[in-house]
């Protein structure tokens, strides 16, 4: 390799780390909203006067926005592009997050969650494809585990933003605040290029070729990237009629969906909306509720780390067996804490542990995995039908566990509900073993030619 060849590969290195994270910061609006309602929960029900009930559905209502703008994201991304669809998301964030800071009632804040969700969906629709379509196949892992790092990072700031604002109960002001690094994302995607796959799928191959070399440096490796695509697009995109008439599609949508509620259901996003009720239950007052909500975040932040440095080593199903064992044993312990009763110190430290090792075993795997098998199973024709029909199913499994949870905590116990959600996640290691392939590795091509063969999803890319 010559001096300029070697600057050209270095120059292409670099500027898919720089392309992978800033799409991945789509994630960070994603993690910021999850982070600021959290904290607010307390003082909005404080200030409204309002149940339970209608706090899960303050909490909630986002994710049917979510949901909504996903199955809309899936035909935006096919028209406008997957670039714009993120511009467009990234502006209606912006203005969602701001009037929900200035909403002065409990209708005007569902309406303006509601709204938010919309944003939501069509960026947690977009950005994993965008990532998948740019990302060279050794580094695809790790690059879409970013997306998932920075939902995570997002949390984490919006705790400690939460925990700030906590010592004057300035809702409002939680809410709002968010404006501010949805202004900067949106700022940074009017950078990004296009997908090269949707540039070929548009007929665009010199715009491709264009975008492939600045990603790619290898005149090689692009030549055989573009033979690829074209291959492959010589059916178009049909993905309704695909999923109707092609038992193989259908396949890979089912288990789209299959992952998206298995990720629901380990129960993360009920400790991420519902924390510091959570600290509550175990005996804490509200300044160390936030500060241990916090935690979670941090924990959170740390423990994805070990993913993208394992997930193109180990590969996937490794990493979701350790990860959903770790989270069943997280969880198990939290639940019998709770059933004995939390009367010392210690305990509560030692609850407050299990809690986060349960965090832990999420972060590392079905927390940035999911995304990347949901970007990796679906073939190129229908790729927005199906990554479109399995991030509704992201939002709807949100939904419940969101709209469900204090419920079950007053009707089916506390201990009875951890315990619930420990026993899904062994559940979820036999899903593992029986349906999910191993993928590390794997051209997206080749994943797609063993899908329409029929072979059997565990052994795709095999």
């Amino acid at each position: 390799m010559n001096a300029t060849t070697e600057r050209s590969a270095i120059h292409a290195r670099t500027y898919v780390l720089f392309v992978g994270a800033l799409g991945a910061l789509a994630g960070l609006m994603f993690g910021l909203d999850i982070g600021v309602i959290s904290g607010a929960q307390h003082f909005i029900q404080d200030d409204f006067k309002i149940s339970d009930r209608i706090l899960e559905d303050i909490v909630s209502w986002m994710m049917i926005g979510a949901a909504l703008g996903a199955a809309l994201a899936s035909f935006m991304s096919s028209r406008l592009g997957r670039k714009r669809s993120l511009v467009l998301g990234a502006g209606i964030f912006v203005l969602a997050s701001v009037m929900c800071g200035l909403a002065g009632s409990v209708d005007g804040l569902l309406a303006w969650r509601l709204v938010l969700g919309l944003a939501i969906g069509v960026l947690t629709f977009t950005a994993p494809m965008y990532l998948a379509e740019v990302s060279p196949e050794r580094n695809r892992g790790a690059i879409v585990a970013s997306y998932q790092l920075m939902i995570t990072i997002g949390i984490l700031l919006a705790f400690l933003s939460d925990t700030a604002f906590s010592y004057s109960g300035n809702w409002h002001w939680m809410l709002g605040i968010i404006a501010i690094p949805g202004f900067f994302f949106l700022v940074g995607v009017l950078a990004l290029p296009e997908s090269p796959r949707w540039l070929m799928m548009k007929g665009r191959k010199s715009a491709a070729v264009e975008v492939l070399h600045r990603l790619r440096a290898d005149p090689g490796a692009v030549a055989a990237e573009i033979s690829e695509i074209e291959a492959q697009l010589k059916i178009p995109q049909r993905g309704l009629t695909m999923f109707v008439n092609n038992r193989n599609f259908r396949r890979s949508v089912g288990l789209g969906v299959l992952l998206q509620f298995v990720q629901q259901l380990t129960g993360m996003n009920v400790v991420m909306y519902y924390a510091p009720h959570i600290f509550q239950d175990m005996g804490y007052a509200l300044t160390a509720q936030m500060w241990f909500t916090a935690a979670v975040g941090l924990t959170n932040v740390l423990a994805t780390f070990i993913a993208i440095a394992f997930v193109d080593r180990l590969g996937r199903k490794p990493i979701l067996y350790i990860g959903f064992c770790v989270m069943a044993i997280g969880l198990g312990l939290v639940g019998l804490m709770m059933h004995l009763g939390i009367t010392s110190h210690a305990e509560q430290l030692f609850t407050v542990v299990m809690l986060l090792i349960f965090i832990v075993g999420f972060a590392m795997s079905a927390g940035p995995l999911i995304w990347i098998l949901c970007s990796e199973v679906q073939p190129l024709q229908g790729r927005n039908f199906g990554i479109g029909v399995s991030t509704v199913a992201n939002w709807v499994g949100n939904f419940v566990v969101g709209a469900t949870f204090l419920s079950l905590l007053t009707h089916f116990g506390h201990a009875n509900t951890f315990w619930l959600y420990a026993g899904l996640n062994v559940l979820f290691i036999l899903i593992t073993l029986g349906l999910i392939p191993e993928t590390k590795g794997v051209t997206l091509e080749h994943i797609e030619r063993d899908l329409m063969a029929g072979k059997p999803l565990r052994t795709l890319g095999q």
